[in-house]
This record gives structure tokens, sequence and C-alpha cells, in this order.
């Protein structure tokens, strides 16, 4: 492999570096809003680095009416709705998606069908999904953004699923079971530890897509849950915005999908690489 010229490097890292600055300036600009006094949002000429890095916006933010926990519950029911959703949309979906890999299962259609559901609108079975949860009294419960996040997740997790089950030689499973294990028993001892890269990535993903859903939260619930992504609208009001409180919510918003990132980072990048060279 020929080697690059020096300017050549030079060139491509400073590309690298604008594109860099062009993705994380607002990200950047977020942050130090959070931290801005009311004076400070309206000064001219604008004030770019808060004089004091004070806490006040994250603590109205945290504190915000009709309960007094107004983003405390947000993250608490962002969680909890999150990670059920992710849960359950691993836990049902690599199985299907290693019956998917190693079987004729329903035909060779039925995983295109099965994808197929994601392609559909979300806003196509809002009315369906809330004249079901309507009729079994979940509306305003964790529950109901549960369901709805893992019908559209599963989908999802059981192709990229599928995809890290094929990846893998039949061979090693074919092996487990003339050595005496049950084929669900290959499956949970043999295949499952060796797409676990996979599976983080996968569920990476599903808890990120459910984390960051607003529409769901937005028609199912009214003020027994509340999650971020439904706070932070009413941030807004005729009158007012409260930009402080808005970036601090955005803040703590984006901090979990970060910190989950860096923990499974060494597992994702196998997660995503997984399969992608041959031979």
């Amino acid at each position: 492999m020929r080697r690059r010229s020096p300017a050549r490097r030079l060139a491509t890292g400073l590309v690298l570096l604008a594109a860099l600055v062009f993705f994380l300036f607002p990200v950047l600009w977020m942050v130090l809003t959070s931290f801005k006094s009311n004076p400070e949002f309206f000064a001219y000429p604008p004030v770019f680095i808060p004089k004091s890095f004070a806490l006040t916006n994250y603590l109205n933010a945290m504190r915000m009416p009709p309960d007094g926990r107004g983003g405390l519950q947000g993250v608490r029911d962002s969680l909890i709705v999150s990670a059920g959703s992710m849960l359950i949309s691993v836990l049902a979906g690599a199985p299907a998606a290693y019956s998917f890999a190693r079987f004729r299962t329903g035909g060779e259609n039925l995983s295109f069908w099965v994808l197929s559901t994601r392609m559909f609108p979300p806003v196509a079975s809002a009315l369906p999904l809330f004249l079901v949860f309507k009729a079994l009294h979940l509306l305003d419960t964790h529950w109901a953004l549960i369901v709805a996040n893992t019908i559209f997740n599963l989908p999802f997790v059981i192709w990229l699923l599928k995809g890290f089950f094929e990846d893998l030689p039949a061979e090693l499973e074919e092996a487990a079971v003339i050595d005496g294990t049950t084929i669900f028993g290959a499956f949970r001892r043999v295949a499952l530890p060796l797409v676990a890269p996979g599976l983080a990535a996968t569920a990476l993903f599903s808890f990120i897509f459910a984390w960051n859903e607003f529409m769901f939260a937005l028609l199912f619930t009214r003020s027994d849950v509340r999650t971020l992504t439904i706070i932070v609208p009413s941030l807004v009001g005729g009158h007012e915005i409260l930009w402080g409180q808005v970036a601090a919510v955005g803040v703590v918003a984006i901090i979990p999908n970060i910190l989950l990132a860096l923990l499974l980072q060494r597992y994702l990048v196998r997660g995503l690489t997984l399969g992608a060279v041959k031979g």
C-alpha cells in the first residue's frame, strides 16, 4: 500500500477537524447555554461563555411544577421506558433472529415482511394503539410506551441480529448438538456468547430509539408519565421560552446515550464490524 504524503494527511486531518467542529458546536453551545443566567441570553454583543457556571437552570429544570419533580420524573420515566423496551426487544428478538438465520421459519420471505413493518410510519399505528391502550386502561402508564416502542424496535432488532447469527459457522452449533445439547442449548451456550458484541450494539440502538421517541409519549401520556422528550416542549410557552432550562434538560437527555456508548464502545465497534470481512 502506497503511503500518503504528509500534505495529503494534513489536508485530511483538517477536513475531519472541521467536520468535527461543525457537528459538535451545537452540543457545546447547548452545554454553555445551560449555565447562562437570564440576562446573558439577551445581552449584546452575545455572550458565548457564561460568567459563572451556576447550576440554577439544572435545579429549576429538575424541580419544575406541577409536582416539583419535573426533570427528575422525566429522567426516571425515560429510563424505565427505554430500558424496558430494550430488554423486551432483545429478549424476544434474539431467538427470532436465530430462528430466521438457521431455519426456514415461515418461508424465505417472512423475515422481509417482519422488517417491512419497520418501514411503516409510526403515526399510521398511533390511532389503533391508542384505542387498544384505552380499552386496556394502559394510557398514561409506562407499559403503553414500552409496548409501543417495542413494536417498532423489534423488527429492527431481529433484522440486525439475524445478520450476526448468519455470520457464525453453523458447524459450531451442530457440534454442540452432536455432543448432546438441545438446539436451544446450542443457541444459548454457543451462539449467544459469540454474538455478544452484536447484542450490545443492537441493545444500544434499541435504547437510543426508545429514549428519543416523542410522538408516542405525546399521545399516550398525560401527567403520571412524562419523558424528557415531553418535558422540553413544555418549557416553550406562548409568552416566554425558558432557554436555560431547555438547554439543561437537553444536556441531561444526552448523558445516558453518551455513557452507554462509552461503556459499550468496545463491544459496539466489534459488533458493527462483525462479519464485515469474509473468509
